[in-house]
């Protein structure tokens, strides 16, 4: 409806540059620039890079994002863009933008959380979010369970990684099978020619003694440890080692402590709604499993679809929308990129 508003998002927070246009609930345009080549020589993400192909590729992106939505700059009613957490250097890119561009359109600016976006754009695929509702937020730097009882307000944080998060163990245990990088998509092809049963790998912080301080929080540090030890165990013993075997096991644990903990957050809430966002999110194992121990218990999972599960302007383009439709007052012109933006704040006050 033309009432709604129309809202143009800005992310820039790793190595994803994402410009996406959003009518209320209605996506509109999503253009996305990757520089996940350019890091794959690394074996993960170099910020000075990530930064200076922003810098390269905002421009143009934003342009695609503009035809694609048959709409110009002077017709949008505000500008969001990804004020943290993220890589700082990358985040400053976006920011500095935003505000560009706010600047000369004239145009409201809300600096909004990485984190609660990815939230947001499940109502872009799914329609309004049902409050409360319980989202598990997995990615490669963040393992996170939030209670939702007002998205435009804040959330609640249930529990967190300790060390490393789900997208960083993938990262890292693809490097160790020498599969490439990004690891999730990798290992996810790798592990249906592979046995999940076929090897006993641990899971994190779901022993009776983790669960007393750290029933909603995760570890993956440990599993990945275990994978390296046990590939070196065969290296050592002259044996090949099974990669979709290890593949599948390891994909197994991530998804069963993840799976297990956030319907756990749920019942233990009295939730019947479950969103799953970032990139891990994508993980064709995570969502099966995730709905058939839902279904157990009568909770409704709701999954972005893969595109919309990375990082992408449309997210925060739909969290502006949602700033915007509640009235919550724009961020200041000065507003920072805070790398370590807080789980609690949804955006940056103005």
């Amino acid at each position: 409806m033309r009432d709604e508003p129309l809202v143009l998002g800005i992310e820039t927070s790793c190595d994803e540059t994402g410009v996406g246009i959003v009518r209320g609930h209605t996506l509109l345009a999503d253009a996305l620039a990757s520089s996940v080549d350019q890091h794959a020589r690394f074996g993960g993400v170099v910020p000075e890079v990530a930064s200076r192909a922003h810098l390269e590729a905002l421009v143009p992106t934003m342009q695609r994002a503009l035809d694609e939505a048959g709409v110009t700059l002077a017709d949008v009613d505000a500008i969001a863009v990804t004020s943290g957490p993220g890589l700082a250097g990358a985040l400053l890119v976006g920011v500095a933008a935003a505000k560009g561009y706010a600047l000369a359109a004239e145009k409201p600016i809300y600096g909004v959380n990485h984190l609660a976006a990815h939230v947001a754009v499940d109502t872009l695929e799914h329609g309004p979010l049902p409050e409360p509702a319980v989202a598990m937020l997995v990615s490669g730097g963040h393992s996170s369970l939030l209670l939702v009882d007002d998205l435009t307000a804040g959330v609640t944080p249930l529990g967190a990684t300790i060390d490393d998060a789900a997208g960083e163990a993938f990262d890292k245990v693809a490097r160790l099978l020498g599969l490439g990088f990004p690891g999730g998509p990798i290992i996810d092809r790798s592990a249906r020619e592979g046995d999940p049963g076929s090897i006993a790998f641990p899971r994190g912080l779901t022993a009776p003694k983790d669960l007393v301080a750290h029933r909603f929080d995760f570890s993956f540090s440990g599993l990945k440890t275990a994978v390296a030890r046990w590939v070196e165990s065969r290296e050592r013993a002259g044996e090949p080692v099974p990669v979709a075997d290890v593949s599948a096991s390891f994909q197994e644990a991530v998804c069963d402590v993840l799976t297990a903990k956030a319907i756990d957050a749920c019942r233990s809430n009295g939730v019947g709604t479950l969103v799953i966002g970032g990139g891990v999110a994508a993980n064709s194992r995570l969502r099966v499993l995730a709905e058939e121990r839902a279904a157990k218990h009568g909770i409704t999972v709701r999954v972005p679809r893969p595109g919309l599960c990375t990082d992408n302007g449309a997210m925060v383009a739909a969290l502006g929308s949602h700033l915007v439709a509640a009235g919550v007052a724009p961020s200041r012109l000065d507003l920072p990129a805070d790398s370590a933006m807080r789980l609690t704040e949804v955006s940056v006050p103005g």
